[in-house]
């Protein structure tokens, strides 16, 4: 997995994650948590602080878990991250779900006014979801 997931240390595999740096620290855990094998990876902002090749590969992984049937949770502030790896997007605000979104059906300023609450939801979808319009 350290080389898989390109994780640096000074010691190699006796190196106690704490002592990595936190760009470090993020790829073991998330390399960890993927190699369980989980049926639900839930993700909370998992490329904070990685640079671009360490985000680009995290975001395959992720990809690579969904198409393994896998239920993938991508929790992100990152709105381009969300756009680029998710298939659907529920935004949130005031602890309400306020609208459900496809990437390909949306843009980011669109995400960005439901995230500051000036959308809320509109119709319902052939299963009885609502979403915005």
């Amino acid at each position: 997995m350290i080389e898989q997931y390109d994780v640096r240390s000074g010691r190699g595999p006796v190196t106690k994650v704490r002592s990595m740096s936190g760009g470090n620290q993020q790829k073991s855990i998330v390399a960890r948590e993927i190699d369980r094998d989980p049926e639900l990876l839930i993700a909370v902002q998992p490329t904070r602080g990685l640079d671009v090749g360490a985000i680009e590969y995290i975001h395959k992984q992720l990809v690579a878990q969904r198409d393994a049937d896998k239920a993938v949770l991508l929790v992100s502030l990152e709105l381009d991250e969300v756009m680029s790896v998710s298939d659907r997007i529920l935004v949130m605000y005031e602890g309400e779900i306020v609208g459900e979104f496809r990437p390909e059906e949306t843009t980011v300023e669109e995400l960005g006014l439901y995230m500051a609450g000036a959308g809320r939801y509109k119709a319902q979808d052939e299963r009885g979801w609502e979403v915005a319009q």
